[in-house]
C-alpha cells in the first residue's frame, strides 16, 4: 500500500475541488495513483470532480500570425511567471515575432524555433536577454502552424489568455469570427468524434459503468448505459455537434452547411493549460522567516 501524503491529497483536491477526506479516501482506494483517484471521485461526485481541469494555472499569452492572403498562419503560447509581465510591451513584441517565425520558417519543434534568426541574433538569445531585462523566466511552450485550405482566421480572448486558430473553407469573415469565438467559449476537444482521444472515451465509459453499478442498474444494461453516456460526451466535446453559442437551435455543423462552408481544422490554446502553478502561502512564509530570525538571535 502506497503512503498517502498531505501533498498528494492537496494536489488531488486542487484538481477536483473535492473535500479533503474524500480525496484521501480516493487516493487510498487507488493506492496512490492520482489519475485513478480522480476517476474514483468522478464516479462518486460526478462532473464536479473534473471542473478544475480547465483552470488556468500559469501566466503568459497566446499570440497569432496570419499572412496577408490568409493562407499561412501560426499560433503560439509563450509563458512567463506573472500576469504583470504578460502585459509587458517587450514580452508582447517577442511573442508576436515568434508567431510570425513559426508561420514563415516552419520549425520542426521548439528547439528548432529557438535556433532561428531574430533581431540579428537567435530566438533563444533574444529570449535570454529579455529574461535578464525583465527579471522573470520566459519560455516558448508550444506552437501550431497552419497552411490553410481555405482562409485562416483567429480569435484572441481574455487578455490573450485564450487563442483560437482555424481554417475555414467557404463562408466569409463574419462566419469565421463567429466560429472562432464559439471555439473559445465552448472549448471543443476536436472537430468530430474521430479526433477525440481514445483514452478520454474509455474514461467516460468506465465512469458511466461504475456510476450505473452504484445506482443498482442491472448488469445487462451497463454497456447500453455506457454507450449512451459516451455518445452524449462526444456531442458535447466535438465542434460540429455543439450547439452554436449565438443560436443553440443550430449545431455548428448545421450553421456551416447553411453557409456552404466547412472547417478543416482548428487549434485552441488556453494559457497555462495543464501546468500546475506554484501557490505561495504568504502566512507560512512570514512564520518561517520569523522562526529563522528568532533562531539567529
Amino acid at each position: 500500500m502506497a503512503a498517502i501524503t498531505a501533498s498528494m491529497v492537496a494536489e488531488l483536491r486542487a484538481k477536483t475541488d473535492a473535500p479533503m477526506m474524500e480525496c484521501k479516501k480516493a487516493l487510498t482506494e487507488a493506492d496512490g495513483d492520482l489519475a485513478k483517484a480522480e476517476e474514483i471521485l468522478r464516479v462518486k461526485l460526478g462532473n464536479k470532480a473534473s471542473k478544475a481541469a480547465s483552470r488556468v494555472t500559469a501566466e503568459g499569452i497566446v499570440a497569432t500570425y496570419i499572412s496577408a492572403d490568409g493562407k499561412l498562419a501560426a499560433i503560439v503560447e509563450v509563458n512567463c511567471e506573472t500576469d504583470f509581465v504578460a502585459k509587458n510591451d517587450d514580452f508582447l513584441a517577442f511573442s508576436k515575432s515568434v508567431a510570425e517565425l513559426v508561420a514563415t520558417q516552419n520549425p520542426a519543434d521548439v528547439a528548432a524555433l529557438s535556433a532561428l534568426p531574430l533581431q540579428d541574433s537567435t530566438v533563444d538569445t533574444v529570449r535570454t536577454a529579455l529574461v535578464g531585462k525583465i527579471g522573470e523566466n520566459i519560455s516558448v511552450r508550444r506552437f501550431q502552424r497552419l497552411e490553410a485550405k481555405g482562409a485562416a482566421a483567429h480569435y484572441i480572448h481574455g487578455g490573450a489568455k485564450v487563442g483560437v486558430l482555424l481554417d475555414l473553407v467557404g463562408g466569409d469573415e463574419a462566419l469565421a469570427k463567429d466560429i472562432a469565438m464559439h471555439i473559445a467559449a465552448s472549448k471543443p476537444k476536436s472537430l468530430d468524434a474521430s479526433g477525440v482521444p481514445a483514452e478520454l472515451i474509455d474514461t467516460e465509459r468506465r465512469v458511466a459503468i461504475e456510476k450505473a453499478k452504484e445506482a443498482g442498474k442491472p448488469e445487462a444494461m451497463l454497456e447500453k448505459i455506457a454507450e449512451g453516456t459516451v455518445q452524449k460526451f462526444l456531442k458535447e466535446v466535438t465542434l460540429l455537434s455543439q450547439p452554436f453559442v449565438k443560436d443553440d437551435k443550430l449545431t455548428i455543423e448545421q450553421l456551416l452547411k447553411s453557409k456552404s462552408a466547412s472547417v478543416t481544422g482548428f487549434t485552441l490554446y488556453l494559457v497555462g493549460e495543464g501546468i500546475e502553478k506554484k501557490v505561495n502561502d504568504f502566512a507560512a512564509e512570514v512564520a518561517a522567516q520569523a522562526a529563522a530570525a528568532a533562531q539567529a538571535r
